[in-house]
């Protein structure tokens, strides 16, 4: 299966802004790529790219003052299968992980360990090591926090959602991630693409998606607690330790998001047709 994927932002900026974007796909989904990507920025302003810490393609650009357009297209095969699910996947000691899994136990800026391990060992101690325990996360998070674009704000942390009970993709993530790393089980945050393939079309304007990534049985696994269903068609484009660090713009100035679009869809034989929706 092909499924063509994009974007368009467009931002009004009042003075010359540098800006951090991650934006790309991420390197490890380079080999599926049938039609290259192919960043644009109008008007025509230099992109500076380079490999951030976590593995993310990145790019530094000073967004010029006036009206800003970014978009991008490209075309990546997928396996047209949900993601795997191994319910025996066991738990790894602490002293026995990768070194690299490690940094993903610790608390950071949206996930504050401190102080929810008490409420996710009371919440989920009891529950068998493994695979059942991060499922039991995602089932108590993907029940007990309401999801809508209304209830988003940029300082959310984890305990905000604990606390709130709503929020939208990335407080689910953030959320689940931390119960995680609580009950010593490494998660990392994820985000990307994540189209209305092979389930019911979502009435929601489309957006990009986050999940999270945790390390099982000797390898990292995808779960989404939001939708708490494997899915098809999952395209990442960033990880790590949480917002912060999988941004998809960031700026050192005023900027103003005016447009957002954002599509994926599979690709017809008749056309590469493309269904977008538009959230401003």
């Amino acid at each position: 299966m092909l499924i063509q994927i994009g974007y368009e932002l467009l931002w009004d900026v009042p003075s010359p802004a540098p800006t951090i974007v991650k934006l790309y796909l991420h390197p490890s989904q380079l080999p599926r790529l049938k039609q290259p990507e192919c960043v644009t920025v109008e008007p025509e302003t230099p992109i500076e790219e380079f490999v951030d810490e976590f593995g993310n393609r990145a790019g530094r650009l000073i967004l010029p003052a006036g009206r800003v357009r970014l978009w991008n297209h490209a075309i990546v095969e997928d396996n047209n299968r949900p993601e795997p699910v191994n319910p025996h996947a066991r738990q790894h000691a602490v002293a026995d992980l990768p070194l690299g899994t490690l940094p993903y136990l610790l608390g950071s800026r949206y996930c504050e360990v401190d102080l929810l391990s008490e409420i996710a060992w009371q919440l989920f101690g009891q529950t068998p090591p493994g695979w059942a325990r991060v499922q039991a996360i995602c089932d108590w998070v993907h029940e007990h926090v309401r999801f809508g674009y209304e209830y988003a704000r940029p300082t959310k942390t984890a305990y905000d959602v604990y606390t709130e009970r709503t929020g939208v993709c990335r407080d689910f993530m953030h959320l689940a991630v931390t119960f995680c790393r609580c009950l010593h089980i490494p998660a990392r945050c994820a985000a990307g693409y994540l189209g209305d393939i092979g389930v019911p079309p979502c009435p929601l304007p489309m957006d990009f998606s986050a999940w999270f990534e945790v390390y099982l049985d000797d390898r990292w696994y995808a779960f989404d607690a939001r939708h708490n269903i494997p899915r098809i068609g999952r395209i990442l484009m960033a990880r790590g330790r949480d917002a912060v660090d999988i941004a998809f713009a960031t700026s050192f100035g005023s900027v103003n998001l005016v447009k957002f679009t954002v599509w994926t869809d599979k690709v017809t034989e008749e056309k590469s047709g493309v269904r977008s929706q538009e959230s401003e």
